[in-house]
Parts: structure tokens; C-alpha cells; sequence
């Protein structure tokens, strides 16, 4: 049975990847012609977005890369922006 929620119950939910890291929180909803066409995720302090944009308030995931809506929101591996903890402008060591 499919279960249907509001827009409005959705937003805050916080957003995880589909191998477990912490994405960020749903900010709001776009949509195109009455249906989902992407979703604005906030980054906050602890979130993986906050670490690999350095800055930037959020992304922009299109719909098709959301894999689940419940208790969280999952989102594909491939909506997250390429990061690693190494900086690469830092010589090594």
C-alpha cells in the first residue's frame, strides 16, 4: 500500500546517503507541473555537505536520485559532491 505525506511533513526530515552518511536536512520541495521535481537539502554543522562544500548553505538533489522517504530521506551515493579528507593543496607529510 502506498502511503502519502504532505510536503509540509517532510521538511527538517533529516537525509542520509544509501551507505549511512549523515547528507543533511530537507529544506523544501521544487516542483514542475504538481509533481517533485527536486529537493533542497540544508547543510548543517555535522553533515557530510558541510564538510565537501566549505560554505555553500546546500545542494540541489533531483528526485530521481531519492531512494526512500520515511523516517529519513534516503538519497543515491551519487547525489553527494566527490570529497576526500586529504586536501589536496596541503603537501604530504
Amino acid at each position: 500500500m502506498l502511503k502519502m505525506r504532505k510536503i509540509s511533513e517532510v521538511t527538517s526530515l533529516k537525509v542520509y546517503t544509501d551507505d549511512g552518511l549523515y547528507f543533511g536536512e530537507i529544506e523544501e520541495a521544487l516542483l514542475r507541473n504538481n509533481k517533485i521535481e527536486s529537493w533542497k537539502i540544508r547543510a548543517s554543522r555535522e553533515s557530510f555537505l558541510s564538510k565537501a562544500l566549505a560554505g555553500a548553505k546546500g545542494v540541489v538533489v533531483p528526485h530521481v536520485l531519492v531512494k526512500a522517504i520515511g523516517d529519513v530521506m534516503l538519497v543515491s551515493r551519487n547525489a553527494a559532491p566527490a570529497y576526500s579528507e586529504e586536501d589536496p593543496q596541503q603537501p604530504k607529510a
